[in-house]
């Protein structure tokens, strides 16, 4: 084996690689599961530990 044939058998890994995660990513079975976290930093939950932290403005204002 010399190093082009490494270098065919590297590149075709690769591609194989990039094909997968390409799949992977563009599955129609987990366009649901992307929408989600897509839409994660729009998510209005209040954990109350974090509130303690950081006081809504609602708050700021009346006081």
């Amino acid at each position: 084996m010399d190093l082009n044939t490494l270098k065919g058998l590297s590149t075709v890994l690769v591609m194989i690689t990039f094909f997968g995660v390409c799949w992977w990513a563009f599955a129609p079975s987990r366009r649901k599961q992307f929408n989600d976290a897509a839409n994660l930093p729009f998510a209005d939950d209040v954990d109350p530990q974090n509130e303690k932290l950081h006081p809504s403005t609602d708050e700021d204002k009346a006081g």
